[in-house]
């Protein structure tokens, strides 16, 4: 891979494709089951609950650490469709661009981020790798919880 290739912009990419089939699956859950909470599945066990999820994960690293941007997190209950959480993720996609504009050509620089009192030294490479992993293993659960509903889940991989 040359250096000049737009890695994370190519990356995200594959990744809202798979985000794509994934919300093109939800569309054929009943909404009911969408909002469905299961005790089972962590982060308020339902469908609609683990997408917004991955959504706060994108609105806490990128847009508040990453992007320093004053952010009022997604609740659930302010999402009541999956139509409503697609959305969601269209206003998502405008600030993950603004992230890759602004880091594309130093995602191996270091920042310091401030948790819990505690400053780390990270590269932007490894930020970006963490959001986007937290969003696949929160995808997995999806279609695990939508299996326990009756639902047949379909390949959501980037490599269908």
């Amino acid at each position: 891979m040359q250096e000049t290739e737009p890695y994370f912009e190519r990356q995200y990419q594959l990744i809202r494709e798979s985000r794509r089939v994934l919300f093109d699956y939800c569309k054929t859950i009943s909404n009911e089951d969408f909002v469905n909470q299961n005790s089972s599945f962590g982060r308020g066990g339902s469908i609609r609950n683990l997408l917004v999820h991955i959504g706060n994960t994108y609105e806490y690293w990128i847009i508040k650490h990453a992007l320093n941007k004053e952010v009022s997190f997604t609740q659930y209950k302010a999402k009541k469709t999956i139509d409503e959480v697609v959305e969601l993720f269209r206003s998502i996609d405008r600030e993950v661009f603004d992230f890759i504009n602004r880091y594309e050509s130093s995602k191996f620089a270091l920042f310091d981020l401030k948790l819990d009192g505690i400053t780390k030294r990270i590269t932007v490479f490894e930020l970006f790798t963490h959001v986007i992993t937290h969003e696949f293993h929160h995808k997995g659960q999806i279609l695990s919880l939508s299996r326990h509903l009756g639902y047949t889940p379909i390949d959501t991989d980037i490599i269908r």
